[in-house]
């Protein structure tokens, strides 16, 4: 054996070493994408409740007893005004106490893990189901259970990390970089809306709206990142698309609630890319754009910070170009 074969023997990291590093990531992976849904349970989830001030009192009670911090009641004067809180988004849905007809009012497009811990409410209420539950604001006939949207956050997510990572590779010029990773969100977030809208069902509303949501989630991610590359290199790179992978995308609640998600960390999902593009997504497809300011906002900011690191990141280019000419002229 050579002795070069021998240094690169010894610059190898030992098997255990390796080993060790593979069943640490193994384990992070499984703790960000398993935890989440493992620990989702109601955590202050904004319900409505209308009937007499004694009947409200009592419900708040029953329900505080079943679901301790599950939820955040507010009391409303009749049925129209629990709706109209659900379709504005304050609330997920409702309970009506009539004496007559007692009702629940979910809302499955806001979260069918939702809808499903108030169907359940509903049984408690009362055990031989006289009580009459409506979907005020349901799924697509063609995606009922709403997977298709809860899927939708892995590829927005991949979407943005691939991008980067492209055209990092394979463009020189940092501003056909963020041309590139521009036109890319707008024809990403046209052709995904296309496949959930037309093809499996999974979405409602404007077509337009859609996709420019999902075009600014992928815009965020790619061009933060590539502000980062440019900024701190491959380690730039590779931290961000961590955040947006193992905290992103399993914090986003698009496939419950981030009420139902544990403590604070449902809070951060919403500030990050992929939950802030979920709330929107079904707020613009869903609700009329009823609640969709504060993500679009997040969104926007993300947008902003990407610019920035790009622009510092062109900066500290020709900073280093500068003394490289200079010292080239010099000799």
């Amino acid at each position: 054996m050579t002795t070069e074969a021998h240094a690169a023997d010894r610059r190898r990291p030992p098997l255990i070493a390796v080993i060790t590093l593979l069943t640490a990531v193994l384990t992070v992976l499984l703790i960000a994408f398993a935890w989440p849904s493992a620990r989702s349970e109601p955590r202050d989830l904004p319900i409505a409740v209308s009937g007499p001030a004694p009947a409200v009192e009592q419900m708040k009670a029953k329900l505080d007893q079943a679901m301790p911090g599950g939820f955040e009641i507010t009391a409303v004067p009749d049925r129209q005004a629990a709706v109209q809180r659900i379709q504005d988004r304050d609330a997920y849905g409702a309970i009506v106490l009539d004496a007559a007809q007692p009702e629940i009012l979910t809302a499955s497009a806001g979260g069918p893990s939702v809808a499903q811990v108030l169907t359940q409410v509903s049984a408690r209420m009362s055990p031989e189901g006289q009580v009459k539950v409506t979907d005020v604001v349901p799924l697509p006939k063609d995606d009922p259970r709403g997977a298709g949207l809860a899927a939708g956050a892995l590829p927005l997510v991949l979407g943005g990390i691939l991008a980067a990572g492209a055209l990092t590779q394979l463009v020189r010029s940092g501003t056909k970089r963020m041309i590139g990773a521009l036109t890319f969100a707008v024809t990403g977030g046209l052709a995904l809306a296309a496949v959930l809208q037309y093809w499996l069902g999974s979405f409602e509303g404007s077509y337009l709206g859609n996709s420019g949501v999902i075009a600014m989630s992928i815009a965020a991610i790619s061009l933060t990142l590539l502000g980062l590359e440019w900024l701190l290199g491959m380690a730039g790179l590779a931290l961000g698309s961590a955040v947006m992978m193992l905290l992103g995308n399993p914090l986003s609640g698009m496939t419950s609630a981030p009420e139902m998600l544990p403590s604070g960390w449902g809070a951060l999902g919403q500030l990050l890319p992929p939950g802030a593009a979920g709330t929107a997504l079904r707020s613009v497809s869903f609700f009329d754009g009823a609640g969709a300011t504060r993500p679009l906002v997040v969104l926007s900011c993300w947008l902003l910070a990407g610019l920035v690191f790009c622009g510092l990141g062109a900066l500290r280019g020709r900073g280093h170009a500068v003394p490289a000419r200079h010292e080239a002229v010099t000799a």
